[in-house]
């Protein structure tokens, strides 16, 4: 199912990770890494797991915000249909 495993750096730590592709891979962890330290920049003093566990939540966020928009999207283009 999926390509090759890919090691990447995500906030000082190597990860294998598997995915549909190599840049795919790069930009999910890149992502991820980018959070982190966006979160760890406001509250240093958040220990590696709290900084996951947050990182998770906005990207989850990011995610569920992006959703509903594309799912309005979606309406608006079925209800457009004749």
């Amino acid at each position: 199912m999926y390509k090759d495993a890919l090691t990447v750096e995500i906030y000082g730590q190597q990860y294998h990770i598997s995915g549909a592709s190599h840049g795919n891979i790069r930009q999910v962890a890149s992502h991820v890494d980018e959070m982190m330290r966006k979160i760890a920049d406001k509250n240093s003093k958040l220990d590696i797991k709290s900084l996951a566990v947050l990182s998770a939540v906005n990207i989850a966020n990011e995610y569920l915000e992006l959703k509903q928009v594309y799912d309005e999207m979606m309406h608006l283009i079925e209800d457009d249909q004749p």
